[in-house]
């Protein structure tokens, strides 16, 4: 199966990282335009973002990691796999700081300078909006600045590349992340792998959000802490060496620890300790 991800930048170094992460060794290309692997019936390509989901639309690949934004930008007849939760952004629109902005109604009857028409266009429609979008690629931001537009649309991720070009993000249009995409007619044979594939990547993504908790409680607090911490079906009671006391292990998500370790303290939970899990198969 053939997989196409960014030859280069953050989404390409995240793809990577979880394909390593699902256990899968890659055999490194001599020009690195691919890499297959000798554990995993996969081998990858290194394409130009844009590129990926003509690629995968044209059956040259089985699947593609991209920016749900570029997918959509591009509309090809590509199925939605999943989120993949990393290299998240969101697409913006933004003007001069100097404009005093009150609502989208600024920008009917402006020129608004964006590498993403099609998004854009979408976003004007559904807000009643005429404005002309001069479509440019790369240095969107020093448009406004040479009188090109009134306005930008651009990918955003810190903003510090706005603030340096006397602008400000004024709408969120569009959040985006990485995304699997997958070839409409795969074959029955390399969709077995796929669904291996995403067994994989969805262990190690319940991996990451979840944290394995144990901690000690006298006996009788433990069906008030089995309350407070449940697991995945219900929480692990081991007796301890010392007589009316036990441990109890659990999985808790990462961001409701922190709201429930109070009450595990007031219901008598000591020794808590909290490690990270690697996969997490459910």
């Amino acid at each position: 199966m053939r997989l196409a991800i960014q030859s280069k930048g953050r989404l390409s170094e995240d793809s990577i990282q979880i394909i390593k992460e699902c256990g899968i060794k890659m055999n490194n290309g001599v020009s690195k335009l691919t890499s297959s692997s000798y554990n995993f019936p996969i081998e990858l390509l290194f394409l130009r973002d844009d590129d990926i989901p003509d690629y995968v639309a044209d059956g040259v690949a089985d699947i593609g990691i991209v920016g749900e934004n570029v997918a959509v930008e591009k509309g090809k007849n590509i199925d939605y796999i999943k989120k993949l939760g990393f290299s998240k952004c969101r697409l913006s629109l933004a003007v001069p700081k100097s404009v005093e902005y009150k609502s989208s109604k600024y920008f009917d009857g402006k020129k608004i300078a964006t590498s993403y028409p099609k998004i854009l266009s979408d976003y004007l429609n559904s807000e009643s909006i005429n404005a002309e979008i001069h479509e440019i690629s790369g240095s969107v931001e020093i448009a406004p600045g040479i009188g090109l537009a009134d306005g930008i649309c651009d990918i955003v991720s810190s903003g510090s590349t706005l603030i340096s070009n006397g602008l400000k993000e004024v709408e969120v249009i569009f959040k985006s992340e990485a995304v699997m995409i997958g070839y409409q007619d795969i074959s029955s044979a390399k969709k077995a792998i796929l669904d291996q594939l995403i067994f994989r990547i969805e262990s190690v993504q319940n991996g990451k959000i979840n944290k394995y908790i144990l901690l000690n409680a006298p006996n009788e607090a433990i069906d008030e802490i089995i309350k407070i911490l449940p697991g995945m079906k219900s929480p692990t009671v081991l007796p301890l060496a010392q007589e009316g006391w036990s441990s109890i292990h659990s999985a808790i998500k990462e961001d409701e620890f922190w709201e429930r370790i109070e009450k595990l303290k007031k219901a008598g939970a000591q020794g808590i300790l909290v490690v990270p899990i690697e996969k997490m198969i459910l």
